[in-house]
């Protein structure tokens, strides 16, 4: 009698495993096929296996500018985003993800992560009563007027050449001017750094924000000091002399 059960059980074991879900023998179910990396359109999947690394896990920065920043997202637009997402910037740390810039993502993909950020993220009227300064410069500036300009606005936190102070580190290194683009140090003079205490272009001074022609003026003396070989450790007369 017991062994007729324990062969009803074992025929009820295997009738169960073999239901009619399951495929062929070594087939696996319709619902275990695994999906497609092109075909994944999830926000938050998506962000964290491309972004979180360099602009933080919750979006709050990290190795580059936070994208919670609603400062940021109200200074640039789905356009801007999607641009850099998708075509990286030449001569800095940030890859293009787009795969006819040769990398992983589709453009669908891309869409899903620029609207999750503003969907998440954003903050309408942020900036309400205020004009930002444009987020691409749309003047020229000058270094002389800049050096002025950064007495003003910045050395109280960055020293008085820029080589750092208590806390923030230098913004004229070779190294930092030479993975940086333009735009980049004009977005971070624009919109701060909230996740490293540093405060956007109306918090410097109080009561007195900086002008846009201030900006273009600060920009035009920080990339002066920018080295014509990044990352150079020997001169350019040991270089010329043969020594490397």
């Amino acid at each position: 009698m017991n062994r007729c059960w324990s062969l009803m059980l074992v025929a009820m074991v295997a009738t169960t495993a073999c239901g009619p879900h399951q495929g062929p023998p070594g087939q696996p179910s319709a619902d275990s096929q695994r999906i497609a990396p092109s075909k994944i359109l999830d926000f938050a999947l998506l962000y964290g296996r491309n972004c979180a690394g360099c602009h933080g896990q919750n979006g709050n920065g990290g190795a580059a500018i936070g994208l919670a920043d609603p400062v940021f997202l109200a200074v640039a637009d789905d356009a801007v985003i999607t641009r850099v997402t998708a075509d990286g910037v030449p001569r800095t740390a940030m890859p293009a993800f787009a795969q006819r810039s040769g990398g992983v993502l589709t453009d669908d993909q891309i869409s899903v992560i620029v609207r999750g950020i503003r969907s998440h993220w954003a903050k309408p009227g942020v900036l309400r009563g205020t004009v930002p300064p444009p987020y691409r410069a749309s003047q020229s500036g000058d270094a002389q007027r800049g050096a002025g300009v950064y007495g003003k606005f910045c050395s109280s936190c960055h020293g008085p050449d820029g080589s750092g102070g208590v806390r923030p580190g230098s913004i004229v290194d070779g190294t930092y001017l030479g993975l940086v683009s333009d735009q980049g140090l004009r977005t971070t003079v624009i919109v701060g750094r909230p996740d490293l205490n540093a405060p956007d272009w109306r918090g410097d001074v109080p009561g007195t924000a900086m002008l846009p022609q201030d900006i273009a003026d600060v920009m035009a003396w920080l990339t002066a000091q920018r080295p014509a070989f990044p990352g150079q450790p020997y001169s350019s007369a040991h270089i010329r002399g043969g020594v490397r």
